[in-house]
């Protein structure tokens, strides 16, 4: 386990949910400037952190300290995913964000 690889999962996820480096860290309520560090491998965090950027990112902690995709979503989710167009996917990847909201009590 390398924290230079956790690091680069974190902002590859972060990248693929279109957050920037700032609006996540507000996210997972910490400094801009601490989510660089982790980031680049340059400093580790708590269990805490991790459960707040796992579940931010919707992703499990194995997979954030691992990079195990097995346990990333199940192959029942993943068939279904995979049948969408790119077209269709930006529209289930919207009704997502908008759940995602929803169920973190966010006003829509």
């Amino acid at each position: 386990m390398s924290y230079r690889d956790i690091g680069l999962r974190i902002r590859s996820l972060r990248e693929a949910n279109c957050y920037t480096r700032d609006a996540f860290a507000e996210k997972i309520h910490i400094s801009s400037k601490f989510l660089y560090e982790i980031e680049t491998g340059k400093k580790g965090f708590t269990a805490e952190i991790l459960f707040r950027i796992s579940r931010a990112l919707c992703v499990s902690n194995d997979y954030i300290l691992s990079g195990n995709e097995s346990s990333k979503l199940p192959d029942k989710v993943i068939g279904i995913l995979e049948s969408f167009s790119p077209e269709q996917m930006e529209h289930v990847q919207g009704i997502l964000k908008l759940v995602q909201e929803m169920s973190a009590g966010k006003a829509v």
